[in-house]
């Protein structure tokens, strides 16, 4: 029997919802389990589950492995995507996001469950733009949530590469100002409280650091 499978080969190929689907199911007990490899086959490549033990087990493997390898693909951040014939552009300026957006993010980065409420807080429908500078709309609510959740899976990737490495900028110069302005070393209290305090969405930040480690994805 033939099996029509639409194999992705880029992030662009895999949506945010059958990523989300699929991480569900990838956990510690069923790590590496020949299920797992079916599921992935399942989600990603579009074939009813039981019909994945008609493929050879060495092709399973195979397709296997490329969804893995498409997995772990280096992303930059997407500034400007269109979805549904509609431009969303990402925040222009975070230093002026306001408290609300702040929360939201707060609450949903991180979450792979929620990464499509975070996606809507940090993607709206640009109102504006001329040459490569935009103006979104302003924040009402995760009301584009459902519409994040059919983005390609780059959208979400680079995202939080770029929350991680700007997390991890902030928090290095927090450290070094502050060691040149007090000329000493800091001990590991006062280094957990700055962690804590000095930057923002710190809980996001683990969370991000889990999900890029699980993907093997090196933050650069």
């Amino acid at each position: 029997m033939k099996l029509k499978l639409q194999i992705p080969d880029s992030l662009n190929d895999i949506t945010l919802s059958d990523f989300q689907k699929f991480n569900k199911v990838n956990t510690e007990e069923n790590f590496n389990s020949v299920f797992l490899m079916q599921k992935k086959i399942e989600i990603f490549c579009k074939v009813d589950l039981n019909l994945t033990l008609n493929i050879k087990y060495k092709d399973l493997l195979e397709i296997s492995s490329h969804i893995d390898d498409v997995l772990n693909t280096d992303i930059d951040l997407i500034p400007v995507i269109k979805l549904d014939d509609i431009e969303y552009g990402f925040i222009p300026k975070l230093d002026d996001i306001s408290l609300g957006e702040y929360i939201d993010l707060d609450n949903y980065l991180g979450n792979w469950d929620d990464m499509h409420k975070a996606l809507a807080v940090l993607y709206r429908p640009v109102v504006y733009k001329k040459g490569e500078r935009y103006l979104i709309e302003d924040y009402d609510g995760t009301k584009y949530s459902e519409i994040m959740q059919n983005s390609p899976l780059s959208l979400s990737i680079g995202a939080m590469v770029f929350f991680w490495n700007l997390n991890s900028e902030l928090l290095n110069h927090t450290l070094s100002y502050l060691k040149s302005q007090l000329k000493t070393e800091l001990n590991p209290m006062e280094l957990q409280a700055l962690e804590q305090n000095g930057v923002g969405i710190n809980q996001s930040l683990h969370s991000l650091q889990e999900i890029l480690r699980d993907l093997n994805i090196s933050p650069s």
